[in-house]
């Protein structure tokens, strides 16, 4: 029977800094899932993400244009602009 001998500490460094890596991946991907997810369902959360962080719709709208639904931008500003114009007229 062959002795056993310890592993490397290289070795247990990037076994443990894979595993790592593989969690830190994960769950990034889940949250850019959610984020995809709200901004695909929730017109209200879209135009915050304009006001906010306008790049990021407009990168939604373009994967949205290469994925095969380029409507949503033009709804999102048909939407917007009769809604600004609703509340124009109350004030």
């Amino acid at each position: 029977m062959l002795p056993k001998t310890p592993k490397s500490a290289i070795w247990r460094f990037i076994k443990g800094s894979a595993k790592t890596l593989f969690v830190l991946e994960a769950v990034c991907f889940a949250a850019s899932y959610g984020l995809y997810y709200r901004m695909n369902t929730d017109q209200d959360f879209r135009r915050y993400i304009n006001e906010e962080y306008p790049f990021a719709l407009e990168y939604y709208y373009k994967i949205g244009e290469i994925v095969g639904d380029s409507t949503i931008r033009q709804t999102d500003a048909i939407n917007w602009s009769s809604q600004a114009a609703q509340f124009n007229k109350r004030e």
